[in-house]
């Protein structure tokens, strides 16, 4: 028995895509705005000298990223829901993933304040700058252009992992496309759709994540126009035939010179 794709059956539910397309990049978005917030606040008061917000900080990293973030939906959604608390669906899924993420990027984050040398922070302090100034120009700054390329990949995985709220109802694009599969009985062509549509979001979410950090870090820019500008001003380079007919010519003229 020979099988065929067809995605004919589909062309009626693309509005219901976009919907599930768009709500999916909403969660993302917020999650991502929220989260990084929230890790950067985490990431300064575990490396703070306050040993229990430090010890607590460190609890919540370790118990977010060593639980699943479907068992966490489940926490937030099913759990609360007993104690009498009722969420929305978007609303648990986002938060879930605020939570996740900033766990994540706490981490991440930290690990980009560590590695900020502590001559510069003594030598800020010897200016006189404020600790808002330290923390921000000299410290967060430079760590977040460091570890920029891992919060970008962190952001890509949480986008994937919204599919998750599929599983509490979330109008996603992974709920819509259950929807849509047992509607058609095309569930080959309905996760194709998908799984395309997910592409297509993780290079928008990667061109604007790039986009954001050419903006943020004008160093980058700074030194990218420096080294366009001394490659300009460089002679160009003599290919290596010439180089040798230029050498031997030059040679063949010193010894005629001797010679004389």
């Amino acid at each position: 028995m020979g099988f065929s794709l067809n995605f004919g059956p589909l062309a009626p539910y693309w509005p219901v895509f976009l919907t599930g397309a768009w709500l999916t990049l909403k969660m993302t978005t917020v999650a991502i705005v929220v989260g990084v917030s929230a890790g950067t606040l985490i990431a300064f008061l575990k490396r703070g000298s306050n040993r229990f917000v430090s010890k607590a900080c460190s609890a919540y990293i370790e118990a977010v990223r060593n639980t699943p973030f479907l068992v966490q939906i489940f926490l937030l959604y099913f759990g609360l829901a007993s104690l009498g608390i009722h969420m929305p669906t978007f609303a648990a899924a986002v938060l879930a993933m605020i939570i996740n993420i900033a766990a994540y990027a706490a981490e991440i984050i930290r690990a980009g304040l560590e590695s900020v040398p502590k001559g510069q922070i003594e030598a800020a302090e010897c200016l006189g700058l404020s600790r808002w100034r330290i923390a921000w120009h000299v410290m967060l700054q430079p760590s977040i252009e460091r570890v920029y390329p891992a919060l970008t990949s962190q952001f890509l995985l949480m986008m994937q992992a919204s599919a998750m709220a599929s599983q509490i109802s979330a109008e996603e694009l992974t709920a819509i496309a259950n929807t849509v599969q047992s509607d058609t009985f095309r569930s080959l062509e309905t996760y194709i759709v998908v799984a395309f549509m997910y592409l297509a979001l993780s290079i928008l979410v990667k061109l604007l994540a790039w986009g954001f950090g050419e903006y943020l870090f004008k160093r980058r820019r700074v030194i990218r126009r420096a080294a366009l500008e001394m490659a300009r001003r460089r002679p160009p380079a003599i290919p290596p035939f010439q180089a040798t007919v230029a050498t031997a010519a030059a040679n063949t003229t010193n010894t005629n010179g001797s010679a004389s």
